[in-house]
């Protein structure tokens, strides 16, 4: 995608990365595209072997690859061990958001004992309670609603409408889309002769340095102790985090996810897509979990786990299952033959 008056040479993209230039350093880049698109002045990169085909016809201005793709590209090259960590790195120069005057908007509602940084951005139509705390460079979009007692930390953006309540603390860098709720009660009631009584959530959540949390996420508040998200994590949009639950440093967590109370989820761990866990479980640290699978169990050990006939195995005994599964017609059939024969020999047996 190419964005106006933005314009690098590769040798300013490339700064303080490991990576060589094979090519001409001073050529000029205008913005980012992908390996097969017909744009000029843009760079790209090469991860997926699907995508190699692409590259002898490439039109890019440059390409960001492995040393062993380097001899087919026919325009400069960017060669590095790790393509799309790169990539991810020189995006940032063409990356635009919501840009909003450094300042407190007229429009805006600021309570008692609040402390707004003077280089942070608030804009318009939010309403900020009393006793918060608002660091520097802080972004926080139009209609976001942030209340009593939270703190938001240096350089942390909230998109529109994002709404914290009361108690949540907010780490450094951290990025939040718009819709996601936190802090709101969690699924906690006593049923006392038929029927429910609320028991109140009293905790808070805490988000520590560097999460990003996407669209219309919830995040409950703990019921005594904090819910609590730890550094670096990384949450898609649509995800149900309940109270008390704990997400370990850099833990990575796709879209349509459940959580229920209390799971504690270990560090650098994989949750793929529409995968729900039971309550008051343990996950181990470096676990992969694969997308729509069902934890009902605590998972103690580092690997690869999926779900489905027979509940939560091993990926490896999943694969295993699912193969056999898809081969039960027919071994049905196989069934119902023996046991034509079997009777056929039954009744000679008789005669």
């Amino acid at each position: 995608m190419l964005k106006e008056n933005k314009k690098y040479t590769l040798k300013e993209l490339t700064q303080g990365l490991d990576v060589t230039i094979k090519g001409d350093s001073s050529t000029l880049i205008k913005g980012v595209c992908t390996i097969d698109a017909p744009s000029v002045e843009c760079i790209t990169f090469l991860m997926n072997p699907l995508y190699k085909k692409y590259l002898p016809d490439t039109k890019a201005a440059a390409v960001i690859l492995q040393q062993n793709e380097a001899e087919m590209c026919p325009v400069n090259a960017l060669i590095c061990r790790d393509p799309y960590y790169i990539y991810a790195k020189i995006a940032t120069f063409f990356e635009e958001k919501p840009n909003f005057a450094q300042g407190i908007h007229p429009s805006v509602v600021v309570g008692k004992n609040t402390k707004i940084d003077p280089s942070a951005k608030i804009a318009a139509q939010c309403v900020i309670g009393n006793n918060v705390t608002i660091g520097a460079g802080v972004t926080v979009g139009p209609g976001c609603v942030i209340g009593d007692f939270c703190h938001i930390e240096l350089n942390t953006y909230l998109y529109a409408n994002v709404t914290l309540y009361q108690q949540v603390k907010v780490g450094k860098r951290v990025i939040i889309g718009s819709g996601t709720v936190i802090g709101s009660d969690g699924l906690g009631f006593a049923k006392n002769s038929g029927v429910w009584h609320k028991v109140p959530q009293l905790g808070g959540v805490t988000i520590e340095d560097d999460v990003e949390i996407g669209a219309n996420c919830a995040i409950d508040r703990g019921a005594i102790n904090n819910t609590f998200i730890g550094e670096g994590a990384k949450l898609d949009n649509l995800i149900q985090v309940a109270h008390n639950v704990q997400i370990g440093a850099h833990t990575a967590i796709a879209a349509c996810v459940g959580i229920s109370g209390s799971t504690i989820i270990g560090k650098n761990c994989l949750v793929g897509g529409q995968t729900g866990f039971a309550g008051h479980l343990i996950i181990a640290d470096n676990v992969v979990i694969t997308g729509g699978t069902e934890v009902s169990k605590s998972i103690r050990a580092p690997g690869v786990y999926s779900s489905g006939i027979g509940g939560l195995v091993s990926n490896l005994e999943w694969r295993k299952n699912s193969a056999r599964v898809q081969r039960l017609d027919k071994l049905m059939e196989r069934v119902t033959q023996l046991e034509h024969l079997l009777a056929e020999l039954v009744e000679r047996k008789a005669t």
